[in-house]
């Protein structure tokens, strides 16, 4: 009898335990897709024919793939823990978190005052994860994409409330992450939008419809030109050249940016090759790279393979990255810049004076150039504050014997003043436009 006891209370416990892995993720403990639809169905049908709302919030982590590729998989699954824990404790006990997969995380939440309570569960979550993560020896910070919709209002079905709270999401996206967006019907455009780009670029790739044109950066004394900057355009087959402000960002969110990065180096190493051969010796040329191409960790290897494949050293290359890659992932950022620098490739900080940029970690990455923002250079002339930052980031940059460059630059009157204040280089609309490489050897 006690054996028999044993054995039901061992087969009760075994299917108690399927019954609760079949509704909660494995690896957060957090309530999976299964019992999210159940939940969302419950709280529909309590506020049914109540003026009570109901309040679904789709969050996505910015950037976690980045986290993920170049830190490992336990990296990230230690995030994910700690995230689900943080927005746990943010919310009230009626309300139900959800982890439906990778980085998504789902909130339900039950709202009598509809946006104001919603507006509120959104603030909080973005209080709960604004203090940094301390996972290994890794500091990380990650912040959130909300987007919110409300029933009856945006949907009166579980999957037309959870399709419209992450369209909505991709908005918030959009809007510069680490926000959140209401759902609006015209949103479901702007989505359709957002992926018949994504599917035209994958077919752009395939196609090879993408070009590189140059942009000179020239000396501020004497007005000899220093570097190219390499710039991608995509020639669309209908739409014609599509600058990319349009498809950088998508490109960058699916995924893409590798690929088109790998094919702007080189299309600009082939260049230069043809350049060298024709007897035309250019200046160095500076090619962008994203801060999801920068975590590669085959990066390194990918533009030594393509500067070798066209005979060129490393002294014809010039590696651009914004301010904001520069300080994610500090210690990874300067073994990574180290080991280029090592190699010969020269570094310069790209949209410098936008970010959050530490003076002490600016010191100890071997960085060759900063390039202050175009937002500064526009007003600089009118506007002294704008002057009074510029004029900060030349004697800063040249403290730590660095070269500056300006971007943007298309007054006269501009120019003059960056003269006046010791810049080195300038780069924009009054030294040139962006052109194809048939343009620059006939210069």
């Amino acid at each position: 009898t006690v054996e028999l006891e044993s054995e039901v209370n061992e087969r009760r416990r075994a299917e108690n335990r399927l019954r609760y892995l079949a509704l909660h993720d494995a690896l957060t403990g957090l309530p999976n897709r299964n019992l999210l639809q159940q939940r969302i169905r419950d709280a529909l049908e309590l506020a049914s024919g109540t003026d009570r709302q109901v309040a679904v919030l789709f969050i996505d982590l910015d950037r976690f793939k980045t986290i993920n590729d170049s830190l490992g998989h336990h990296v990230g699954d230690a995030l994910l823990k700690k995230v689900a824990h943080r927005l746990t404790a943010a919310l009230r006990s009626d309300d139900t978190v959800a982890r439906i997969g990778g980085d998504e995380f789902v909130i339900v939440a039950p709202v009598g005052d509809g946006e104001e309570r919603a507006t509120g569960i959104a603030e909080k979550i973005l209080a709960a994860l604004h203090p940094s993560f301390r996972i290994d020896r890794h500091e990380l910070f990650v912040t959130p994409s909300i987007g919110i919709c409300l029933f009856p209002r945006d949907g009166s079905t579980v999957d037309s409330l959870m399709r419209n709270a992450d369209t909505a999401m991709y908005q918030a996206k959009a809007a510069g992450r680490n926000t959140y967006c209401y759902f609006q019907p015209a949103m479901n455009a702007a989505a359709d939008n957002y992926f018949q780009i994504e599917s035209n670029l994958r077919r752009a790739i395939e196609r090879d419809e993408f070009e590189v044109h140059y942009q000179p950066i020239v000396a501020v004394q004497g007005g000899h030109p220093e570097a190219l900057e390499a710039l991608v355009r995509w020639r669309h087959p209908t739409q014609g050249l599509v600058p990319p402000g349009q498809f950088i960002t998508v490109a960058e969110e699916s995924g893409l940016i590798g690929q088109i990065g790998t094919l702007v180096l080189r299309s600009a190493c082939r260049q230069v090759r043809e350049w060298l051969d024709a007897g035309y010796r250019p200046p160095r040329i500076a090619i962008n790279l994203s801060p999801i191409q920068f975590r590669d960790p085959d990066l390194i290897g990918d533009i030594v393979c393509v500067v070798e494949e066209f005979a060129l050293t490393p002294d014809h290359i010039e590696l651009e990255i914004t301010e904001t890659a520069l300080m994610q992932d500090g210690e990874l950022t300067l073994t990574t810049l180290d080991r280029l620098s090592k190699l010969g490739f020269k570094l310069s900080v790209d949209d410098f004076g936008t970010g959050y940029s530490s003076l002490a970690y600016l010191k100890r990455f071997p960085v060759d150039t900063l390039k202050i923002d175009r937002s500064f250079i526009t007003d600089m002339t009118e506007n002294d504050d704008d002057r009074a930052i510029v004029t900060a980031i030349l004697a800063l940059a040249h403290s730590l014997r660095l070269s500056v460059i300006a971007e943007g630059v298309e007054t006269k009157a501009q120019f003059a003043a960056l003269a006046s204040l010791g810049c080195d280089q300038a780069q924009g609309y009054l030294i040139s436009r962006p052109v194809p490489a048939s343009d620059i050897a006939a210069r």
